[in-house]
């Protein structure tokens, strides 16, 4: 396998101090591939009509706006401009924004804990992050946010947005958002914190079905995501089925998706990109190592999985491992590439796609459950049942009972069941399943 790829192309709102962290890109450093970053060569000549327009331009607006500005302001704002036009990940970074990218992806920065990109000239929410003060104040996927604090978003870069969010842990913003089933917008206070993100987290559902939660694809994920198997299996009891829950997983190293994947599949190929440079061309293939290759198997979907999480979920789809469940993904399949500037700046420029093994491209389009199964609540009918023994006044006690003190391990989850209907849907799949083998077994 090659070096790892970063497929997360959203900027953290975020504040990074004193940090070890490697690029956060969606891409792999290409910027030694020949042809990036190099001059261009004779077939690529510069158009001189168009840059006699430029330089035209450049010299009526020293001349005549209505204050003064300097030639550097105006050269890089040329280049922001330049950027931003070719696709929504496509940016210039000035030394604070590159200095943002260089973090680790260890799972631990400052500020609200939502992952963004732009959006009509808005900053759209892509997802908050698990146990975020963002996901904790009730921001949610698809949110737009309009203002921050009294600053209007329109007309601002992505770049200058983060830099509003971003500030000293325990200091407020507010978030003035749009919400789709709101009818006035919605004005959220939220502390940023200094957030250390837990990328893997497991528990036990019911004797045998397990549940893994993927919050984020870090460096060490893959070895993370074996790690809560065998604690699922730590007593000895066979997993009969699992749910893998991507659910708003926003992405982040291409290298943990493949081995997230490797997990599940013995063998064959988990992603390929293609650009226009031969060395952009890549492919990942499964390992042997198989720590799970036939447990029945659910993973959950919405329109916060993006990236990296669409790479899992489109390449267990396309190799029937498992049953994707949910709505549709967020539909990024591209990649971008890093390259380090002479002046402490960089330019993040897309260079390739990403296609699931059967060769289909996400960008856009997304990845389709098997089965949707939309964000629902579900409430019990209030029928009357009939009076119990228990009803009865001065009924005896069952001498087994015992008083309660806290709330079981199995009353917590089926509370998380009574207000998760995709989850709880996803393990009566996996119930289902498992009773189906077991009598074709029989």
């Amino acid at each position: 396998m090659k070096n790892q790829i970063m497929t997360h192309t959203h900027f953290k709102a975020s504040l990074i101090k004193n940090s070890k962290r490697i690029l956060l890109a969606s891409a792999c450093m290409l910027c030694s591939l020949p042809g990036i970053g190099a001059t261009s060569s004779s077939n690529n000549s510069l158009p001189l009509n168009e840059v006699r327009t430029f330089t035209e331009v450049l010299d009526r607006i020293k001349k005549a706006y209505v204050e003064p500005i300097d030639d550097q302001t105006l050269l890089e704002n040329a280049i922001k401009g330049m950027l931003s036009e070719l696709d929504p990940h496509s940016a210039y970074l000035e030394p604070d924004a590159f200095k943002d990218l260089q973090e680790s992806t260890h799972g631990e920065f400052g500020g609200l804990g939502i992952e963004v990109g732009m959006k009509d000239g808005f900053v759209e929410v892509i997802t908050p992050i698990d146990d975020t003060p963002a996901q904790k104040a009730g921001v949610e996927a698809g949110d737009l946010i309009i203002k921050l604090d009294d600053n209007l978003v329109k007309g601002l870069s992505l770049n200058d947005a983060v830099k509003i969010m971003r500030g000293k842990p325990g200091t407020k913003i507010k978030l003035t958002i749009i919400r789709e089933s709101e009818r006035e917008p919605l004005e959220i206070f939220v502390t940023r914190a200094v957030i250390k993100v837990v990328s893997v987290k497991s528990k036990i559902l019911e004797e045998g079905f397990g549940y893994i939660r993927i919050t984020q694809f870090q460096v060490n994920t893959g070895k993370n995501l074996e790690k809560a198997v065998h604690s699922l299996t730590k007593k000895g009891i066979p997993l009969k089925g699992l749910v893998l829950d991507l659910r708003n997983n926003p992405g982040g190293v291409l290298d943990s998706a493949v081995d997230v994947t490797d997990v599940f599949i013995s063998d064959g190929l988990v992603v390929y990109t293609k650009g226009r440079l031969a060395d952009t061309e890549m492919e990942f293939e499964a390992s042997e190592n198989t720590l799970l290759p036939d447990i029945p198997l659910v993973v959950l979907v919405n329109g916060g999985s993006a990236s990296a999480s669409e790479i899992v979920a489109g390449a267990l789809q396309d190799h029937h491992r498992a049953i994707i469940m949910g709505t549709l993904t967020f539909g990024k399949g591209s990649v971008q590439t890093v390259l380090p500037l002479h002046n402490n700046r960089a330019l993040k420029l897309t260079t390739a796609r990403y296609y699931t093994p059967k060769g289909r491209s996400i960008q856009a389009k997304g990845i389709k459950p098997d089965i949707i199964v939309e964000a629902s609540k579900v409430t019990k009918l209030n029928r009357p049942e009939g009076y119990k023994e228990s009803d009865l006044a001065g009924h005896l006690e069952n001498e087994a009972e015992k008083p309660k003190t806290k709330k079981s391990s199995a009353e917590k989850i089926e509370e998380l069941l009574e207000v998760d209907f995709q989850l709880r849907e996803a393990l009566n799949l996996l119930k289902g399943i498992y009773l189906h083998n077991q009598a074709d077994q029989s």
